[in-house]
């Protein structure tokens, strides 16, 4: 049986990387958009752009969710030199 790392090839493993980072851009442009950008807009007649220009959930979403990250990072780290070192 071969191994997993066999199983992918190196033009394969980039060609995810770049999908994975095309798509993490796009998610971030399409999110700075509707959280920030749309709220300088003036008003549309639009329902959807409407929606997301009256909406104060998301512009809030990331901000207080940033510590959180940190929190979980330092966890796991720190979860990863216990198991290490036991």
């Amino acid at each position: 049986m071969q191994n997993f790392s066999q199983l992918f090839t190196s033009k394969d493993k980039m060609f995810s990387g770049w999908c994975f980072l095309i798509f993490g851009f796009v998610f971030f442009v399409g999110f700075f958009y509707a959280a920030i950008v749309l709220k300088l807009l003036p008003p549309s007649d639009n329902a959807l752009v409407s929606s997301m220009q009256n909406d104060r959930y998301y512009c809030f979403l990331v901000p207080l969710t940033l510590p959180i990250i940190f929190v979980a990072v330092y966890f796991h780290w720190l979860s990863m030199k216990f198991f290490k070192h036991a």
